[in-house]
């Protein structure tokens, strides 16, 4: 697992305004050494100022403690330290003053102003210090020194800080920057994750009902015929022996087309199940994840099992079936004869297979139209059948699910066709569809 999407933002855990109790203990540190620097400073400041050596002492150790608030008031400290370098007293804060100034997210212009007031500030303290050593003797170098070590002390004692400063801000800035995208990539490839779950989701719950109309056309329509034929079986099996041995060859041969149509099917399902094997997940980099989630989300799509199904060549064997079953049916064909695409002639066979099916469940002895048209663009099918002789009676008490209908509205419409099914003004019942040939 990537660790990017982790909460960076952590609440703040020191005292005041410190975010961290480290980075309190340092600031403390910081300012106990700057005051105590600041202190000492004051001793020889006071006895130049001709003022009480308590009193320098204090203002230096009151100077020196403003490196306390260096987080929460960068400019103030830098400000103090420009105001006490005529003192020739706080250098840390100085320093210290400005790395902070110069790592803060405040204006370039601000930085560079209060850089440039310090790097004057300590050039000309300088430069008459030195210069009034020159003059006292204390120091025996020639002219040319007093400006040299003016503009190397001012330089040395504001550019080291200045420039890590800067560095550091936008070393700060930069992984900020790099952690705020990657927290925004994770939850991108956590969002095409879960929608590649929602696909993959999706893609089962059609194969599920996909197989489910696949199995409702083979086992309905096989085990409607198989009990229409065992209850004319049962009806003239003393009476003429002879038709009830062929009604029980045709018993027979339905039920082994029904179970080798299941076979096929769920041979197809255990090949499917045989390649998607379960692997153990192992931790992947960050970039490839959202290589594998798009890839789940193709792959889960696209998996669909495709079961060899029936053929509109075969609908003449379909309509003798039933036929051969008391059904008195006529079949009729328009058109040239032609190849369409497997999903087209398939559906439109499972229709007629279903609407069939109906006709023996719900209109025993009504007499059944099957037509079939062949046009440029479409292939059209409609099923008819008459007021059954006896109005409510079911054939051999067989049960209905209430699915057929709905199963071939589905498949239909998601090849893009119309499907239409009701009651005829003379009592029967029609079913009608219109798919494209392409």
């Amino acid at each position: 697992m990537t660790t990017t999407g982790e909460d960076h933002t952590r609440a703040p855990t020191g005292p005041w305004w410190w975010e961290r109790r480290r980075g309190a203990v340092l600031d403390v540190g910081l300012a106990l050494a700057s005051a105590v620097e600041c202190g000492a400073e004051g001793i020889p400041f006071a006895r130049d100022a001709g003022v009480p050596l308590w009193l320098g002492i204090m203002f230096g150790l009151l100077a020196g403690s403003v490196l306390l608030v260096r987080r929460k008031w960068p400019v103030a400290v830098v400000l103090v330290a420009i105001a006490v370098t005529p003192a020739q007293m706080g250098f840390l804060m100085g320093i210290v003053g400005l790395y902070t100034l110069a790592a803060c997210e405040l204006p370039r212009r601000v930085i560079v102003a209060l850089a440039g007031m310090s790097l004057v500030g300590t050039m000309i303290v300088t430069f008459v210090r030195v210069r009034q050593d020159m003059a006292r003797g204390d120091l025996t170098l020639g002219d040319w020194f007093v400006p040299f070590a003016a503009v190397t002390t001012s330089l040395g004692l504001t550019a080291p800080p200045l420039l890590l400063g800067l560095y550091v801000g936008a070393r700060r800035r930069l992984m900020e920057s790099l952690r705020e995208r990657a927290d925004s990539l994770e939850r991108e490839l956590q969002l095409l994750a879960e929608r590649a779950e929602e696909r993959a989701e999706w893609a089962r719950n059609e194969e599920r009902t996909r197989i489910a109309r696949e199995m409702h056309d083979v086992v309905a329509h096989r085990v409607s015929l198989m009990v229409v034929h065992a209850a004319a079986l049962q009806a003239v099996a003393r009476k003429d022996p002879e038709k009830a041995v062929r009604n029980a060859a045709l018993v027979g041969d339905m039920g082994r087309q029904a179970l080798t149509e299941l076979r096929e099917m769920l041979g197809v399902l255990r090949s499917g199940d045989g390649v998607r094997r379960r692997v153990q997940p192992v931790p992947v980099p960050l970039a490839a994840v959202g290589v594998a989630a798009a890839e789940a989300a193709s792959k889960a799509a696209a998996e669909v099992v495709v079961v060899d199904g029936p053929w509109l060549s075969e609908l003449e064997e379909l309509v003798g079936q039933s036929a051969a079953a008391g059904m008195v049916v006529a079949l009729s064909v328009e058109g040239e004869l032609r190849s369409y695409p497997a999903e087209v002639e398939q559906t439109a066979y499972r229709v007629v297979q279903e609407a069939l099916t109906n006709v023996h469940k719900h209109a025993a002895g009504a007499k059944t139209y099957v037509r079939l048209a062949h046009r440029s663009a479409e292939i059209a099918m409609q099923v008819e059948n008459d007021s059954p002789p006896e109005p409510g009676s079911a054939s051999a008490g067989l049960p209905s699910g209430g699915n057929g209908l709905v199963g071939m509205r589905e498949r239909v419409v998601s090849l893009g066709g119309v499907f239409v099914s009701g009651p005829t003004d003379a009592g029967g019942f029609r079913v009608s569809a219109v798919i494209p040939a392409a």
